[in-house]
């Protein structure tokens, strides 16, 4: 594999489509989608793979597709509230728990929201596991390239 490659297919485990309705954009990474068909099945008048665009803002509360986006079990449906800030209360919403796995990543447990540089935001919920070595292509989390150079820690 040439370097052109690696580069193409780093762009391409980076793609994702925003779809917004004002209030709220939902971030759909294709490369991360399990196909599990929970988003289908939890809020069909939203999420119709058979149409184009398959997420239809329209279709729903901005709470109900929050909910339903929350229910993703791979990680290839986030959020982020359009025109505001984190609020304080969402943080403390619950315990958070982290864990360093040895020679490996931060694995975090609990609702966490991600303050990405670009000023979005997602949340994630269950597991996450955050990079600690530096090396991974998809920072702030882990893609497993801490085997790759023999992280110690």
């Amino acid at each position: 594999m040439n370097i052109t490659s690696i580069i193409q297919q780093s762009d391409m485990d980076n793609f994702s489509k925003e779809h917004s309705n004002g209030e709220v954009t939902v971030v759909w990474k294709p490369r991360l989608c399990i196909h599990s068909g929970i988003c289908v099945r939890g809020l069909a008048m939203v999420f119709q793979p058979h149409e184009k665009p398959w997420i239809k803002m329209d279709g729903a509360s901005t709470e109900s597709i929050i909910e339903q986006v929350k229910a993703c079990p791979s990680g290839a449906l986030s959020f982020f509230m359009n025109h505001e800030n984190v609020s304080d209360a969402q943080m403390d919403a619950k315990t958070i728990e982290v864990q360093v796995l040895k020679n490996g990543p931060y694995l975090v447990r609990g609702e966490i929201i991600i303050q990405h540089s670009d000023g979005s935001s997602e949340v994630k919920e269950s597991s996450t596991a955050l990079c600690r070595c530096g090396a991974s292509l998809k920072k702030p989390y882990c893609d497993g390239a801490h085997r790759n150079i023999n992280f110690e820690g």
